[in-house]
């Protein structure tokens, strides 16, 4: 397996890099999963720009802690794992490899796009992923780019601004391979991203499903032709890694609770768009609580009360379920949101003449997007040849789309009074309809 050849200006060596990345790191932030993380002067001068504090105000899972009490960790917390994590592997290949195809700028840029790469997220973690707004990457690169105070402070930390925001924003036009690269290590299968979120979540939320020997994956990396490259040695590692991304996926992720009360801020927040009571541009750069201020604007926009209940816990209930299946009727009928809004209306003027009190907006179909178990990193044979993690005996290779396949679920939420046999049988109504 051969990666395509990088060529980078002024190229350090290892012992430069190891210098970039251990010299001037004279502060230190404190973080209950990772110990003492160094900074910078200016990577810390970081943490009071408007855009980064914000994350503060952003609870990393959203509604979770309606479940899992626990699990009220924040954007800002995991940015500053991913920074960690980012540092802990850049030092791991610099002291592995005498010289690295990095630059000094490049090298400063890829810590500062790990510590922002979060800066465009919307609140309540994914609730508001399926609708049609722009990705949070792509905000966060716009950010970096627009903010005066922003792009002064990121500037000030050593970086590039225009790298910064496109090792994020990964639609973006690339103008080197050391940006190239520094995106495969930020948004791969081994990414520091995963390697946080998923330790993190597991910490706060008190499950053991997410843990990882994090320490041992990072010192298992290497640098070869230009690829991010695992050892073999490690191959059991990453397998962990996916499995416990299920097992996260399946415990918190996806909880039904969690399930619920995402589709419930989903089901308000389109309502409010299709009856043009708001528009996407009200929605961006929002922490949690501007968003439910935005909400109590109008107090008497009813299907708003979702969000309130979610607020309070007073969640709708998963009241009919199905195994998702891409060629079946219903999830056919139920596609896109235009369509599964029509299917939600049928179940209600199905089950309104058995409870009065229902209303429509009460009536939510979930269906979970699409989740990938990706396994495509280089692996460092013994031979010192490099392939793929297929070749190299990886099961989870094949079992990743079983196990996507087994997590989604296709499911009906309704208030806690309607009976469960009334929900399945409206729910086998649309289907036959």
């Amino acid at each position: 397996m051969k990666c395509p050849p990088l060529c980078y200006s002024l190229p350090v060596t290892g012992k430069d890099a190891l210098a970039i990345l251990s010299i001037g790191f004279v502060h230190s932030v404190k973080d209950p999963l990772w110990g003492n993380i160094p900074m910078t002067a200016g990577m810390k001068a970081l943490l009071d720009t408007d855009e980064v504090e914000k994350l503060s105000r952003i609870k990393q899972n959203g509604p979770a802690f309606h479940i899992y009490p626990g699990a009220v960790h924040t954007r800002l917390s995991h940015s500053l794992g991913v920074y960690y994590l980012g540092r802990e592997i850049l030092l791991t290949l610099s002291r592995k490899k005498a010289e690295l195809p990095f630059t000094e700028t490049g090298i400063r840029s890829f810590l500062a796009a790990c510590l922002l790469h979060d800066i465009g997220h919307f609140p309540y973690a994914h609730s508001l992923k399926e609708l049609s707004m722009r990705k949070h990457e792509e905000i966060a690169g716009s950010l970096i780019l627009t903010s005066p105070g922003l792009r002064k402070a990121v500037k000030n930390a050593g970086a590039n601004p225009e790298m910064t925001a496109a090792i994020i924003d990964t639609d973006a036009a690339s103008a080197s391979a050391e940006t190239d690269f520094y995106r495969s290590v930020l948004s791969g299968t081994l990414d520091p991203d995963k390697l946080d979120y998923l330790s993190r979540d597991a910490f706060f939320a008190g499950i053991p499903y997410g843990t990882q020997d994090t320490g041992f994956i990072i010192s298992s990396l290497t640098l070869e032709d230009g690829c991010l490259a695992l050892e073999y040695d490690a191959i059991s590692l990453v397998e962990q890694v996916l499995f416990s991304k299920y097992m996260m996926y399946r415990n918190l992720y996806w909880h039904k609770g969690v399930r619920g009360a995402t589709c419930m801020i989903k089901k308000a927040v389109l309502s409010a768009l299709r009856d043009e009571l708001i528009s996407f541009d009200d929605l961006y750069l929002k922490d949690d609580g501007e968003f439910t201020a935005l909400c109590s604007r109008f107090p008497d926009y009813r299907p708003f009360s979702l969000i309130w209940n979610v607020e309070h816990g007073h969640l709708l209930e998963r009241k009919a379920v199905k195994d998702y299946d891409g060629e079946g009727i219903l999830e056919k009928k139920t596609s896109d949101l235009e369509t599964r809004w029509v299917a939600e209306e049928q179940i209600f003027s199905h089950l309104s003449h058995l409870y009065p009190d229902l209303r429509s907006y009460e009536v939510i179909i979930d269906i979970p997007e699409p989740v990938s178990f990706e396994s495509a990193i280089p692996v460092l044979l013994p031979s010192g040849e490099l392939t793929t993690a297929d070749e190299a005996g990886m099961i989870f290779q094949k079992a990743g789309s079983l196990f996507s396949s087994s997590l989604r679920k296709m499911a009906l939420y309704l208030p806690q009074y309607v009976k469960k046999e009334d929900a399945e049988e409206a729910f086998r109504e649309v289907q036959r309809g």
